[in-house]
């Protein structure tokens, strides 16, 4: 038993595998540049790899943009959605004369509930 124990290795600090056979993939190194700071960021990807048009600025977190030959890769936003409100898709059902007519229902509903009924309303 005493000679199968790890006496004096650091368990996780050390890897027991060796690199023998392994053959590492392509590499590539490509720029971003900053739209806020203008600072560049290098990052390495795989050849084989999808290389995303925007990564975040290691500098200030704002997006960066892929440079190919030292020019910004043009990004095509025309498949990309316009997020909708709660009030867009409100306004899709209804007319603004409609909502109108609505809240002044609910508004004297909630008035005469607590007896503040305006008179003559």
């Amino acid at each position: 038993m005493a000679d199968r124990s790890l006496r004096g290795m650091r368990i996780g600090a050390q890897s027991l595998q060796s690199e023998d056979g392994v053959v590492f993939a392509e590499r590539a190194e490509y720029t971003y540049q900053c739209e806020t700071c203008g600072r560049d960021t290098n990052m390495v990807f795989s050849t084989e790899a999808e290389i995303p048009e925007t990564w975040e600025c290691r500098h200030c977190g704002s997006s960066a943009v892929l440079l190919v030959d030292s020019k910004p890769v043009e990004i095509d936003r025309s498949g990309e959605k316009v997020a909708r409100t709660h009030w867009d898709m409100l306004l899709e059902r209804r007319t603004r004369a409609e909502l109108e007519e609505i809240l002044q229902e609910r508004l004297n509903y909630l008035r005469a509930r607590r007896g503040q009924q305006k008179i003559g309303a």
